[in-house]
């Protein structure tokens, strides 16, 4: 990080005498940038959500704005103007070019962390979107982002495509059959808000009526493969990003059930 530093302007970092590091960069493209060379040079690490930066004007708390500039084709304009008025954005202008329909909205930073993943999707890759920073703004408080809830392994062990064959019905997984899991980890997300705690390393009972010779062929959705970009976005603020030379992986920040359960009765507390 320190080499890193001599070489990237951008970058600025706190360090501590532990082996926690705040990282400050101009963006999440250029976080990840610095993750992934850190990831091929053989490091091993547990990245945050993402923040904004804010500041303070005689006792008011300010975070910066941006301004967005979308073209996208105008059967899918709906989606995007919902999507973004939900993150705090104002549409403050709309006309029609050529084909596509040209959207400026002044939205929040924090708005816009996550969504660019979303766009793409939204927009089937046909939509442009571009921002400028306009300055810093009083805070708009919280901001709706994710609409589902986490997929959390309970167990340890090897995925099996016959829980996994179950699951995929709840929701998106980001693994494949006999991927190893562990007691924590993030397989996936569920189309409704909450989290769910479940199995993937479950097996078929077999009986004397049901034999393996005799099982139905089952398909699995592909999984949803996790970069460190969309990594980044779809993460929440109880999670890390668990990077390694070889694998990307989600992860809660208390990896049992029990501790889950006991933090959220005392944040409900206080």
């Amino acid at each position: 990080l320190e080499r890193e530093l001599e070489v990237n302007v951008g970058l600025k970092i706190d360090f501590s005498p532990t082996d926690h590091f705040k990282v400050f960069g101009r963006g999440e493209l250029h976080i990840a940038i610095l993750l992934e060379n850190m990831r091929r040079e053989g490091f091993e690490l547990q990245v945050s959500q993402p923040q904004v930066i804010f500041k303070e004007e005689n006792g008011v708390k300010l975070e910066p704005f941006e301004e967005v500039t979308i073209d996208v084709p105008s059967q899918m304009m709906g989606v995007v103007i919902d999507k973004l008025s939900k993150r705090k954005g104002l549409m403050v202008n709309l006309q029609p070019v050529q084909n596509y329909t040209r959207i400026i909205f002044e939205i929040p930073t924090r708005g816009l962390l996550g969504y660019r993943g979303d766009f793409v999707i939204d927009t089937s890759g046909e939509g442009i979107i571009c921002s400028q920073v306009i300055g810093f703004r009083p805070t708009v408080g919280e901001i709706e982002k994710q609409s589902w809830g986490s997929m959390i392994s309970m167990e340890s062990g090897k995925a099996l495509g016959f829980s996994l064959f179950n699951l995929q019905e709840r929701g998106m997984l980001y693994i494949g059959a006999a991927t190893q899991v562990y007691e924590g980890m993030v397989i996936g997300n569920v189309s409704k808000g909450n989290d769910l705690t479940v199995n993937p390393i479950k097996g078929k009972q077999l009986t004397n009526m049901r034999s393996k010779s005799s099982d139905e062929a089952i398909t699995l959705t592909p999984p949803l493969t996790l970069t460190l970009e969309r990594g980044l976005e779809i993460m929440k603020g109880d999670e890390y990003l668990e990077v390694t030379p070889k694998n990307i992986r989600l992860r809660k920040r208390l990896l049992t059930d029990s501790e889950r359960v006991h933090a959220k009765r005392q944040k409900n507390k206080a």
